[in-house]
């Protein structure tokens, strides 16, 4: 059965798998669904038409699936969808998504979200990120797997951080962070590549001497965009290990779809 305290307000056509816990004074909406083994903290708001996965932690005061912050949006049925295995800290606010965009707004898996942080309508959080305190994200951002976001950031709408990228604490994300690289200012700068990271995640020598080209020709050759991508063919050509090739094709894959720009 699940653990429900008695205080909690639970909407009858919620559904919560048998082993859900909720806390005190915390209210589940209607169009609620929650998987198994996850806990909502005392006065938590779950509401909209949100689905959340199994084993995620839901610390006190949080407000998730509510309507977005967006003037244009009139009611309809949008969506937000959390995977398994998040922690989303004190007082985090993530709102559905707009139908000016997909009409969803998603977390994946596995994600350490600290408090205060916000996650607006239509973002896009891949899995393995850390959000640290107060992180801010505007409309239709994108995260990355593995990204890292300093305490006090905020990232404007429409900008995409890559995979494994680290923006320092209280920085002013405008424009779209590539991935692998280290950030951090306003304005935004680059200050190198996310060499520690790439080690803890197992990264090969051979894969991590080759970010180390990637990050020289986006930024310490003076080269123009275009000149850094054929560079970046260049060593994805050269390279022995399938993995070191496939982390260059993710570098231009990500500059192929950079709309605002990278920080450069």
């Amino acid at each position: 059965m699940a653990k429900i305290h008695p205080t909690a307000l639970i909407d009858p056509a919620a559904e919560l798998a048998d082993s859900v816990e909720v806390g005190p004074y915390a209210v589940i909406g209607p169009q609620v669904q929650i998987g198994a083994r996850t806990k909502v903290g005392p006065h938590c708001v779950i509401e909209g038409v949100t689905c959340i996965g199994e084993d995620n932690v839901f610390f006190q005061f949080g407000s998730i699936g509510a309507a977005p912050q967006d003037k244009k949006y009139r009611g309809e049925p949008t969506r937000l969808e959390i995977g398994d295995r998040n922690t989303l800290r004190e007082f985090c606010t993530l709102n559905t998504g707009t139908v000016q965009d997909g009409g969803v707004t998603h977390v994946g898996d596995d994600n350490w979200i600290m408090a205060y942080v916000h996650i607006a309508h239509d973002c896009f959080v891949g899995n393995q990120t850390i959000l640290a305190n107060n992180a801010t994200l505007a409309g239709h951002v994108t995260l990355g797997d593995w990204v890292i976001l300093g305490g006090l950031s905020g990232v404007h709408q429409f900008c995409k951080v890559g995979d494994h990228a680290m923006v320092g604490f209280q920085s002013h994300v405008s424009q779209d962070v590539p991935p692998y690289m280290t950030v951090s200012g306003n304005p935004l700068k680059a200050h190198g590549f996310n060499s520690e990271g790439l080690r803890r995640r197992g990264f090969s020598a051979e894969r991590i001497a080759q970010v180390k080209q990637i990050h020289r020709s986006l930024y310490r050759e003076g080269l123009t965009l275009a000149q850094a991508v054929e560079r970046i063919q260049g060593l994805m050509a050269s390279a022995t290990d399938p993995l070191a090739q496939a982390d260059a094709q993710r570098m231009l894959d990500f500059l192929a779809q950079a709309d605002r720009g990278i920080v450069r």
